[in-house]
């Protein structure tokens, strides 16, 4: 059965896409900032069929212990097979204009701290010409809104990144999963007012699993965002930056 380590453990989706693993009997690995939370999560996907599940506390913010909790993953599973990379803070876009204390910290957090991540972990896998690194990014990264931009930023970057990522490890027999979720119905988004574009996170939890089973490169979830956002990035500079697409 596969060894699975999860970033950001408590994350909606990430709960979904563990559910999903732990009835294939999968040892899991949870990383999240609350050991309360975890622990009634891992209960949860023991009773659903989970080998094993062990966690770890810890703010993925903190770079300096990125290598301890990746160590801490190794030394408790004895290998591992997957990562899915599921942290993520989705701050106020006004704050960021008004602070570049706020800016920096949404970029340490959506961007810095994945990148580091990838790199402990890709060195990792790279060694084992095997494995599957997943990152739950969005659509937010394909093209900047006036709403989010900060955020969009991030993701953009973490999509660039991952791109090159995927072509080093190819070679290498590493599969590299890009997960582009649109809006989705969690507690991140719970500011926001729902509409018909909003997904359930079970719905996405079992996309991001498909895509980790099934090895794929890009995936946008639901499947429907990858004709929106083709058709966003479409439209011309001159055009989109009068438009008001919230």
């Amino acid at each position: 059965m596969a060894k699975i380590l999860i970033v950001g453990a408590t994350s909606a989706i990430a709960q979904e896409t563990a559910k999903c693993f732990a009835k294939d009997g999968a040892d899991l690995f949870l990383v999240a900032r609350s050991p309360e939370k975890m622990a009634v999560i891992a209960d949860d996907l023991k009773v659903r069929g989970a080998k094993s599940v062990e966690t770890f506390e810890f703010d993925a913010s903190d770079l300096h212990r990125h290598q301890e909790m990746f160590d801490a993953a190794r030394a408790t599973m004895g290998e591992l097979d997957m990562f899915l990379i599921a942290h993520g803070t989705l701050g106020s876009q006004k704050g960021c204009e008004e602070s570049v204390a706020e800016t920096l910290k949404e970029l340490n957090t959506n961007f810095t701290s994945v990148v580091s991540l990838l790199t402990i972990s890709a060195n990792y896998f790279e060694r084992r010409h095997r494995g599957v690194i997943a990152v739950i990014s969005s659509v937010a990264g394909d093209r900047g809104r006036k709403s989010n931009y900060v955020y969009g930023t991030a993701k953009g970057a973490v999509n660039l990144f991952l791109q090159g990522l995927r072509n080093r490890l190819a070679k290498s027999g590493v599969t590299v999963v890009t997960i582009k979720p649109g809006f989705v119905d969690t507690p991140m988004t719970a500011h926001l007012r729902k509409g018909l574009l909003f997904a359930r996170a079970s719905a996405v939890g079992e996309g991001v699993y498909q895509a980790m089973q099934q090895k794929k490169d890009i995936v946008y979830l639901p499947w429907f965002w990858g004709g929106i956002m083709f058709i966003i990035k479409a439209i011309p500079e001159r055009i989109y930056k009068n438009l008001s697409l919230g």
